[in-house]
């Protein structure tokens, strides 16, 4: 019988997490060095995959994807030595995808031809903004032009390239979004991911607004209003949503990121990264320790993971649910029941549906657009607080 994963595939998740400024909105495990082994850091990416291949041998590998951080200032030859690893342990799909997200600076820009002569085939750019002054507020060191000229550099070594861009900033207008995005879609390939400023604890933004000095966030109704301006342009320049924050041409969505919405397994190696693998039947939820120091010291002990939880068929069910309804094509309600142990509830379904934040049948339950805007309530209703 196929395990439940297989329903969504087996990807790898590479954490590198060393950046050359934080960004003041950034909650992502990211740290500032002044020096990096590099030999250290291939050594113990090499290790760790070696011990994950011994637990879920000959699986087949969807997709690889180096996030971080800011993985587009590893050496070329790391990523390469890991790609190879890779494909020594496992066998690779056909069209395997390989991700590595990068910023726009010219350091990373003058590796992108090595890193795709090493194996990577496509790339994401954290652009996040079309001008200047607000890429100042937004903490980045690159120019527009500079991150022009690095995506047409990227461009011209991968078929595959995405950026982001944040939306909802200080003091930001709806006719300054509507016109940032449009020369947005005049730029983008084939993907784009779209994001909302949203304010996190613990981060310098977090902090600022706290204290009451983050001034000029657009109220509710505004933030509302450029969320459906994303949907209209996007989908009139072919970019359709197939995911809250995401958008891309038939067949150029992110199949990494698939592997999550669609539950499927996948390592995670590096400081914090995250990870659902199943063994023996059972899945396990994996996070490493988060401080990079930390975390080289035990993978040399062996011992990298800070948590190593078997989850429960329920909680399992309800994260199936959490991330299947964040893409355009939802869950199927028999695999939902089959890791629950029970059914959707019908009454909630026609509830949700009455107020038009669902679709389903008996083969599919999917958020509408609507729907996807309150995600959260819809879940509460569905599985409870």
């Amino acid at each position: 019988m196929a395990e439940d994963w297989q329903n969504g595939g087996f990807g790898l998740y590479i954490h590198w997490p060393f950046c050359e400024a934080k960004c003041p909105y950034c909650d992502f495990n990211s740290h500032v060095a002044r020096k990096i082994d590099q030999d250290a850091w291939r050594e113990a990416y090499l290790s760790e995959l070696d011990r994950y291949a011994e637990r879920v041998p000959d699986r087949v590998v969807n997709s690889v994807f180096f996030g971080g951080g800011t993985p587009s200032l590893m050496e070329p030859d790391t990523v390469a030595a890991i790609l190879e690893r890779v494909r020594e342990l496992w066998p690779a799909a056909n069209d395997l995808e390989v991700t590595l997200e990068a910023n726009p600076g010219s350091v990373e820009a003058g590796r992108f031809r090595d890193f795709a002569q090493g194996g990577v085939s496509r790339v994401s750019m954290g652009i996040q903004a079309l001008n200047d002054a607000d890429l100042r507020r937004l903490g980045r060191i690159h120019t527009v032009e500079e991150a022009k000229q690095a995506f047409d550099i990227a461009r011209k070594n991968f078929d595959r390239v995405s950026f982001d861009l944040i939306y909802a900033r200080q003091d930001q207008t709806l006719a300054a979004w509507r016109n940032e995005l449009s020369e947005a879609l005049t730029m983008a390939v084939d993907h784009l991911s779209l994001y909302q400023l949203t304010i996190e604890p613990g981060t310098a933004f977090g902090d600022r607004y706290d204290r009451g000095k983050l001034r000029g966030l657009p109220e509710e109704d505004l933030a509302a209003d450029m969320y459906e301006a994303t949907q209209e342009l996007c989908q009139a320049a072919g970019l359709g949503a197939y995911e809250v924050s995401n958008h891309a041409k038939p067949g150029a969505e992110s199949r990494h990121n698939l592997i999550y919405w669609r539950y499927g397994d996948y390592v995670g190696i590096g400081p914090g990264a995250h990870g659902r693998v199943t063994l023996n039947g059972r899945r396990y939820a994996t996070e490493a320790w988060s401080n990079p120091d930390r975390w080289l010291q035990a993978v040399a002990e062996g011992r990298p993971e800070k948590r190593y939880d078997a989850i429960l068929p329920k909680d399992q069910a309800g994260e199936y649910l959490m991330m299947g309804l964040r893409v355009q094509d939802g869950i199927d309600p028999d695999r939902y029941a089959q890791l629950a142990g029970k059914p959707l509830p019908q009454d909630r379904l026609h509830y949700l549906q009455d107020l038009g934040l669902i679709e389903f049948s008996t083969r599919l339950v999917r958020a509408t657009e609507q729907g996807r805007i309150v995600l959260n309530s819809v879940l509460v209703e569905l599985i409870g607080d």
